[in-house]
């Protein structure tokens, strides 16, 4: 088969793959996440058969700690968080009323300084906008709470995630052994290397941000809450799972921490403290945690982290934020392994061409 044929082959197949997964985005998210399940909780099977237990215990094993320990995490904190949510959101329109009232009072002290036509108009628009806001996120925490399809796909996430985990997990030895058997015999030594490498970065890159996001997101929701923001355990966790997008979590988390402490305290000295607490927060994340758990052996770039993340969710929805990394990791490595055959190739050590003997006469011709 010519080159032609095969680069025409495989980009068909692609494209059929990416269609295949446009069309059926609304039902991927359980499988998705399942293979993600296994795909990270397989070395720790291969150990465990390593010691002398069958695949089928093995896996059995794995997925019953795994699950109860996810259950364990949820009853510690989900009651809280969702008791939280609904707080906030009963105490919304009386959120934006105090903080209406000291923007109001904030611009009183300028009226003195500045043309009162301009404070009025700075007021009217002030007032609409918190106005529209507030409509605006109080129907939308209704929308989140009794949202009948976001309670269905959550149920369905919870349920059929651990079924497809387990039996992704079970037969992974065998799945991986069967498409290595339908690699090209030629190209298949050259594609394992590949997907080695794409599996380091992409292992790398997921264990080091978990533990970064654990970590800020404890840390966060410990600090807020020790100093007395109502919805510190909440907001905390927010900015912690956010922050596998660089600068994304600890920006969102400061002003949305920033916003209700400046609502609910009238202690300057408290409300620095909250924005003291996401500067130290963001301090740790950059010089601390981030090199020493992810460092730049991954050969992830955060701004190609950012756009991966925002292009799949921008075509998938939350299952293109799951397969982002994934495609991400595994374009970084094809982009590599193109660029180093174009420096060997003849296009770029291409031969100068020698300049011409200049024409001569004989030693013996006068």
């Amino acid at each position: 088969m010519s080159r032609e044929r095969q680069l025409r082959f495989w980009v068909i197949g692609f494209l059929v793959f990416g269609l295949g997964l446009w069309l059926l985005q609304t039902i991927l998210l359980p499988f998705i996440a399942g293979m993600a399940i296994a795909y990270f909780l397989d070395p720790i099977c291969d150990r465990l058969e390593s010691w002398g237990l069958s695949r089928l215990w093995a896996t059995t094993l794995v997925t019953v700690l795994f699950a109860l320990l996810l259950v364990l995490a949820l009853l510690l904190v989900v009651p809280a968080a969702i008791a939280q949510i609904a707080e906030l959101a009963q105490q919304l329109p009386r959120f934006f009323e105090v903080l209406r009232s000291k923007l109001d009072l904030l611009l009183m002290q300028f009226e003195t300084r500045v043309d009162p036509a301009i404070v009025e108009r700075i007021k009217a628009t002030v007032e609409g906008s918190l106005g529209d806001v507030a409509s605006w996120a109080t129907g939308a925490f209704g929308r989140v709470i009794s949202g009948g399809l976001a309670i269905v796909s959550l149920l369905s996430l919870f349920f059929l995630t651990p079924v497809v985990a387990f039996y992704l997990l079970r037969d992974w030895d065998l799945m991986t052994a069967k498409i290595d058997s339908w690699l090209p015999r030629g190209q298949a030594a050259t594609i394992r290397t590949l997907a080695r490498q794409a599996d380091e970065i992409l292992a790398g890159w997921v264990r080091g941000v978990a533990t970064v996001c654990l970590v800020l997101g404890v840390g966060y929701a410990l600090a807020l809450t020790a100093i007395g923001l109502s919805a510190g355990l909440l907001v905390g966790l927010v900015a912690g799972a956010l922050s596998f997008i660089p600068f994304v979590g600890s920006i969102g988390g400061f002003l949305l921490a920033m916003g209700l402490a400046v609502v609910e305290f009238d202690s300057v000295w408290r409300i620095a403290g909250v924005a003291a607490i996401f500067v130290v927060g963001q301090a740790l994340e950059g010089n601390v945690l981030t090199p020493k758990l992810v460092g730049d052996k991954v050969g992830l770039h955060p701004v190609l982290v950012i756009f991966a993340l925002l292009a799949g969710g921008a075509l998938l929805g939350f299952t293109g934020v799951l397969i982002a990394m994934p495609v991400a990791a595994v374009l970084g490595v094809l982009s590599r392994f193109a660029l180093d055959r174009y420096l060997e190739s003849p296009l770029y050590r291409s031969a100068r061409q020698e300049a011409p003997e200049p024409v001569g006469t004989d030693e013996g011709s006068p």
